[in-house]
């Protein structure tokens, strides 16, 4: 039954979003340019009959080409959604496959506190689903919103907006947590967060069975706009410990997100051995103008295996 599940929860998603009056739009799957975040991976696109690889790569999300859509003035494309495969190249986990469902969605003229709405309705709707098996401990549960500081002050009894200066920040997990391993190399300051965040903060989340935490250290900013010197506005969402979606207050400023992007593939190129090209198309779009707006990625097998008693909801 679980792809009879996997199914009625797409058409929930489809009819929860025609609802709000979003339009569902298209994107290509295959792209000159991927994505730029320095820790994901793309599959390179080869050419079966010239034996060679293209200039193209497989999606690791539709986001770039959706905030094209909406630079289109003249498209006049205000809320809109997409429900597509991504694909990413990294191990195989209970929670990551190489290709895997994304359900994506922005808002024009918005900021991401309505994301962060849109998202605690449509888990309220899915968990009404009377064909969906629903897990015990999420009936009557509603979301908890807790910033990302409230969060480390919960769980470790720190604030990570006191140590934005990566050094600052391995010498107190040194020091604090000496059960975290410490490579022997140095990290970015992202790594050391993650190292920290993964050993310490995640295995606690699930005491928020639903939980939305936002207000990221500025250094996590990727996408997203700045809300002063050391914090981002930017929120991810939890389901049983489960990250679920990853959503920002876009930035729209197109110098910004090309000294980004620089930062990223040099990041990539240090780190990994190899860099993408600069996304001309997206940036073209920011040049063009892309209002404000705001938007998420949400990941819909992780959506169902949150909600539901099924333990391996992938197609493939």
């Amino acid at each position: 039954m679980r792809l009879h599940h996997q199914f009625k929860l797409i058409q929930s998603l489809r009819a929860f979003f025609h609802q709000k009056g979003f339009l569902e739009t298209l994107t290509p799957p295959m792209v000159p340019n991927p994505g730029m975040e320095t820790h994901i991976h793309p599959f390179k696109v080869r050419s079966t009959l010239r034996s060679k690889d293209t200039d193209y790569y497989l999606h690791t999300s539709p986001e770039f080409c959706l905030k094209e859509l909406l630079s289109r003035k003249e498209e006049n494309l205000k809320n809109i959604y997409s429900i597509s495969y991504c694909f990413r190249d990294e191990p195989e986990s209970p929670i990551h496959r190489p290709q895997f469902l994304m359900l994506e969605w922005y808002r024009l003229q918005e900021r991401y506190e309505r994301i962060m709405q849109d998202v605690e309705e449509l888990v309220a709707f899915c968990l009404e689903q009377p064909e969906l098996p629903i897990r015990k401990n999420l009936q009557s549960k509603k979301m908890v919103r807790m910033t990302m500081e409230e969060l480390w002050q919960e769980t470790i009894q720190a604030s990570p907006l006191d140590f934005i200066e990566k050094n600052e920040l391995k010498k107190f997990i040194a020091l604090n947590h000496k059960d975290v391993p410490l490579p022997k190399e140095d990290l970015s300051w992202d790594d050391y967060f993650f190292l920290l965040f993964l050993n310490k903060v995640e295995p606690k989340l699930k005491l928020w069975p639903l939980l939305v935490v936002y207000e990221f250290p500025a250094p996590l900013a990727a996408l997203s706009t700045l809300k002063n010197a050391k914090v981002c506005e930017r929120f991810e969402v939890y389901i049983n410990g489960i990250e679920l979606c990853n959503a920002y207050n876009e930035l729209t400023d197109p110098e910004e997100q090309r000294r980004r992007f620089m930062q990223q593939n040099q990041d990539k190129m240090s780190l990994y051995s190899y860099s993408l090209p600069e996304p001309e198309r997206f940036l073209a779009s920011l040049d063009r103008g892309l209002p404000p707006c705001a938007g998420i990625a949400l990941g819909v097998e992780r959506l169902l295996t949150g909600l539901c008693e099924i333990e391996n909801p992938f197609f493939y």
